[in-house]
Formats: structure tokens, C-alpha cells, sequence
């Protein structure tokens, strides 16, 4: 069973997750808006990940598997991504910030 995180733990979390960077775009994971939403399994103490990729085809998950274990490292004890891919991900879904990351790497969004 999952629950939701504290906002105090939310907050930590995604600032934590601001360390794992797209490795072909640069730009980090939240702000990319891969991530779709963070909870807390109970049963086994660990946070969920609901993190989708720019492309279902992404060869590079393990990259960001251990991207995500370094950046979480002091945060959670035990954490586990569920990869998502409904809805697909969108450049609707790039925050201000990673929009602004984006234009000064020369992309036109």
C-alpha cells in the first residue's frame, strides 16, 4: 500500500532528484517533467518514483537508476522507480525552469 509524502519530504525529495540529469539533453529529471508523481510503500519502507522518459525506447535507464540512487542516497534508505509510460510523456510537461534550461542549450520551445 502507498501513501503520500509529507510535503516536507516531498520538497526534499524533488530537490534531491534535481541531481539526476537526462543524459542526452542535460537538463534534470524534474524539470524535464519525467517525474509524474512520488509516494511511500509502506510495506516495504521505500519511496515510489512514478517516472516516465522522453522516449519508451530509452536505452539509458540504468543511467538514471544510479543517477537517482547517488542523488537519494542521504534522503531515502530504499527507493524503487516504477516506469511509467501513460500518460506519454510531452514537452507540455518541461516545467519554466527546464524550459528556460532548454533555450539556452538552443532548443526552440
Amino acid at each position: 500500500m502507498t501513501a503520500t509524502l509529507t510535503d516536507e519530504k516531498y520538497d526534499e525529495v524533488t530537490e534531491a532528484l534535481k541531481d539526476v540529469m537526462d543524459p542526452e539533453l542535460g537538463i534534470n529529471v524534474v524539470d524535464l517533467g519525467l517525474i509524474y508523481d512520488l509516494a511511500w510503500d509502506d510495506e516495504n519502507d521505500a519511496l515510489v518514483i512514478h517516472m516516465t522518459l522522453t522516449s519508451a525506447g530509452c536505452p539509458l535507464t540504468d543511467v538514471l537508476e544510479d543517477q537517482t540512487a547517488q542523488a537519494l542516497d542521504s534522503v531515502v534508505d530504499r527507493f524503487r522507480i516504477n516506469w511509467v509510460w501513460m500518460p506519454p510523456w510531452g514537452p507540455e510537461k518541461i516545467t519554466d525552469d527546464g524550459r528556460d534550461m532548454m533555450r539556452a542549450l538552443g532548443f526552440a520551445i
